[in-house]
């Protein structure tokens, strides 16, 4: 596949000089050697010493079969100061010559180690500088982003594509080296004779041509690949994720089924590929041989040679043979890596996603009050969760929201930190746009505690004092202990140094929401936002975390969310929300009195308790 590998090899110069499509295409990768561009370097040049070793040993061997054949000729090795120093010496040339056989190929295996070794480097650099991209790709994007896209896509492309990406720069690195160990063979084919070369070339050009529509096909079926571990990836994540409710509902069975075809989607896209790729191989051996024989008929009957010069024509055709195989492999299997390329293109795209766009100015504390004005909000521009919310919320004070699930409550607490800013409005602190202020400082001075409560597989102390790595071991305990925490950690095997497994598995729900609030608690907060953190307690915990929430609360700013009305019943403010807009906001026990939607709540969990 000599023709191929030509075209590809000028091709890809030719587009890196131009700055064509080949470099818009792979830009983003290509751009990261760069950080790495001794090692390269370095890789090439041994590469480069190799392949001239393998020319050198060639001529080697021209002058030590034309000792065997005629031990009475001077042998020549073509080089005219290495012709004159053997002439001159007094050692056996077939020794002599024997002797720098084994010297440059010792020197050529020599260079061929080091070659592999910067590749071998340069892969491992690259996969690191990808990775750490992805990151920071992840880290500077929206949350919005998250929410639109599978977790366990991220995870396969971080990590299966990744390794993909690796072997990808090693059969491009091959390719090169195995290319100029090629190129070095053709030269030597062409000086012992241009006319069996001349014919060797177009015979492996005609037959390239047939060859050319296997990577085609197998470039289109990479990306089926590519697809297929996304979804298993996807499908693995949630079966662990949520364990407790696959034993809880029974369902395992379904489960099961769900990752049985998962896996068989990869198990099939892998294989239709492998049947491609593999089948390149044994073609090009078979029509390799028959060129072969060929050419060794056509040596014999066409043209005359020196003995020895047409044994070492033949012995470097057959090395040749070899790596132009290895190397129609290796293209084939460069085309089923297409798909994994596309996607990590994909992740590290820059204008199609939306960023995170931080302030400048540093937020110190809250002096008066966090206004929203005519805030409309949703997810899809098109379809709003928010409509027209106009709120403050006071310093100092308790600003509690009530509604049925759906209302939107969490989706308005979450525009106070920026988890997501406003479609239309604004969000004022002290008057000045959330927008405008440093992100990290202003969510320093806030502590959030989600019914979606995130426990780390690491160690209770790791858990509570998690962004607040500077607490002292007394300011921990103290934490835990007003979250009406420390009982139970104490209790446990190790106690503090206890590891909580994967989310907490070895925690109860409750214990789990009491972590979080002393996670929340030590950072000493100004603004409190407690999204139902009572909820996964039983009522005894609920009390003695209220009592601590009711301390912690003094000459701060609390935003509460829960449907238990109980929790609530002190808040300076409660705001009633339906279907995403503000129907009522007073004093509970005004809107009590007003028997309007609070009301309504208020009966029906008075209801539910007397039935309990």
């Amino acid at each position: 596949m000599h023709l191929k590998l030509s075209q590809s090899i000028r091709k890809l110069f030719k587009n890196l000089i131009t700055a064509n499509k080949f470099w818009q295409d792979n830009y983003l990768i290509l751009r990261e050697f760069k950080h790495f561009r001794k090692t390269t370097i370095l890789s090439i040049i041994f590469s480069l010493l190799a392949a001239t070793f393998e020319g050198v040993s060639i001529g080697f061997l021209l002058s030590f079969l034309q000792s065997l054949t005629n031990p009475n000729a001077q042998p020549q090795i073509g080089i005219s100061w290495v012709d004159r120093w053997i002439a001159n010496t007094t050692i056996n040339p077939l020794y002599l010559i024997s002797i720098l056989i084994l010297l440059s190929t010792w020197m050529r295996v020599t260079f061929n180690y080091f070659a592999s070794i910067y590749t071998e480097t340069a892969q491992l650099n690259l996969a690191h500088r990808l990775r750490v991209q992805m990151f920071e790709q992840l880290q500077a994007l929206s949350i919005s982003y998250f929410a639109k896209t599978r977790s366990g896509e991220l995870i396969n492309t971080i990590t299966t594509e990744i390794e993909r990406i690796k072997a990808c720069f090693g059969g491009i690195a091959f390719l090169f080296t195995r290319g100029l160990t090629v190129t070095v063979y053709f030269i030597a084919m062409f000086l012992i004779s241009w006319q069996l070369s001349i014919i060797s070339v177009l015979v492996f050009s005609l037959l390239a041509v047939g060859l050319t529509t296997f990577n085609a096909r197998i470039r289109e079926q990479s990306f089926g690949i590519s697809n297929a571990n996304g979804a298993l990836n996807s499908t693995s994540i949630e079966f662990i994720n949520g364990i407790r409710t696959v034993h809880a509902f029974g369902t395992q069975n379904f489960e099961r089924q769900r990752f049985y075809k998962a896996s068989e989607n990869v198990f099939n896209a892998s294989v239709k590929v492998a049947l491609a790729w593999t089948l390149v191989k044994p073609v090009a051996e078979a029509i390799a041989t028959t060129v072969l024989v060929s050419l060794i008929i056509i040596s014999f009957t066409q043209l005359t040679l020196p003995v020895a010069s047409l044994l070492t024509f033949f012995f470097v055709l057959l090395r040749a043979v070899p790596s132009i195989q290895d190397m129609n492999g290796t293209f084939a299997f460069l085309s089923t890596l297409k798909g994994s390329v596309e996607n990590i293109k994909e992740l590290l795209r820059t204008d199609n996603k939306t960023y995170f766009k931080n302030g400048d100015i540093a937020f110190s504390s809250l002096q008066r009050a966090i206004d929203l004005i005519s805030v409309d909000f949703g997810y899809d521009p098109n379809d709003l969760v928010l409509h027209n919310i106009t709120l403050t919320i006071e310093r100092g004070k308790m600003t509690a929201l009530v509604g049925a699930s759906g209302a939107g409550k969490t989706t308005l607490v979450d525009l106070i930190p920026r988890f997501y800013d406003p479609t239309q409005g604004q969000v004022l602190i002290d008057g000045v746009d959330v927008r405008q202020f440093e992100v990290n400082s202003l969510r320093r001075k806030m502590a959030v505690v989600s019914q979606d409560t995130f426990i780390f597989n690491t160690s209770v102390w790791n858990n509570i004092a998690y962004g607040t790595p500077e607490a002292t071991e007394a300011e921990i305990r103290e934490a835990a202990r007003l979250a009406n925490a420390l009982e139970f950690i104490e209790e446990m095997p190790v106690g503090f140094d206890t590891q909580l497994g994967d989310r907490g598995v070895r925690l109860s729900g409750g214990q789990r929401q009491r972590i979080a609030i002393a996670r929340a608690l030590l950072r000493d907060p100004e603004i409190l936002i407690l999204d139902e953190a009572t909820s996964a307690l039983d009522s005894v915990s609920e009390r003695l975390i209220q009592e601590s929430i009711e301390k912690l609360s003094v000459g701060r700013t609390v935003i509460a969310i829960a449907h238990r009305l109980s929790t609530i019943a002190k808040a300076d403010k409660v705001v009633v929300l339906e279907q995403g807009r503000i129907v009522e906001q007073g004093n509970y026990q005004e809107l009590l009195q007003q028997r309007g939607k609070l009301w309504n709540y208020h009966q029906m969990q008075h209801e539910i308790g007397q039935l309990g």
